[in-house]
């Protein structure tokens, strides 16, 4: 992996790079509200997609790297993804808007606006705990490009069956919680969990891929 640190009106973000040989598209993918990179569905993004031809790029907004502990207005983290698109961009491939939590709010925002081919949604948060009233499913059905959902079945912020109907994909993870952690007692371990995500958007990117723009998904 190689990282760089790009400059932003909100301040300095950092992408770090896990490359592909021959890359035919790029998942930008940012991290949640609570966490960052090292979250363990990124990380195995990272290390699986660049064997498929895919280069991903791990976006980490400014607030993180300047080591604050709470993210700022979603307005704020939109200014930060805005700025460092110019550069994952520029690889002169598809780009696939992606995040986890927060970051998929941000990216689903943003994706027309940019010019992404696709949204990759992870543990899209469709409204607080214990709140479903305060839904934010507009964000999510006004992304406007192929977008997949890859949500825990016990995810407190909205589990799969709440959402609402739209022309998105679905991936339910079984047992899974917000961050895609499992009980013990499930029978499933954490590997398998990774590993039901990365195959499933390894597939779904598969057709992304042979998009040149964002009107051609």
């Amino acid at each position: 992996m190689t990282s760089e640190i790009v400059s932003t009106e909100a301040g300095d973000a950092r992408i770090t790079w896990r490359a592909a040989k021959k890359a035919r598209l790029v998942l930008a993918v940012g991290h949640g509200a609570g966490g960052g990179i090292e979250a363990r569905d990124l990380q195995g993004l990272a290390e699986t997609l660049p064997g498929e031809g895919v280069t991903v790029a791990l976006v980490e907004q400014p607030w993180r790297v300047a080591g604050k502990k709470v993210a700022p207005a979603p307005r704020t983290l939109d200014v930060g993804w805005r700025g460092v698109w110019g550069v994952v961009a520029a690889k002169g491939v598809p780009v696939v808007a992606g995040g986890r939590s927060a970051g998929a709010r941000v990216a689903c925002r943003t994706a027309r606006e940019l010019g992404a081919v696709g949204v990759l949604a992870l543990s899209f948060p469709l409204h607080p705990p214990g709140k479903p009233e305060k839904s934010r499913a507009a964000e999510l059905l006004g992304a406007g490009v192929p977008t997949l959902v890859v949500q825990g079945a016990n995810d407190p912020f909205g589990k799969p069956g709440e959402f609402p109907e739209g022309e998105f994909g679905m991936v339910e993870v079984p047992f899974g919680d917000h961050g895609f952690a499992v009980p013990k007692r499930c029978g499933v371990t954490q590997e398998m969990t990774v590993t039901v995500i990365t195959d499933a958007v390894a597939a779904w990117i598969e057709g992304i891929g042979e998009c040149r723009t964002a009107q051609d998904c």
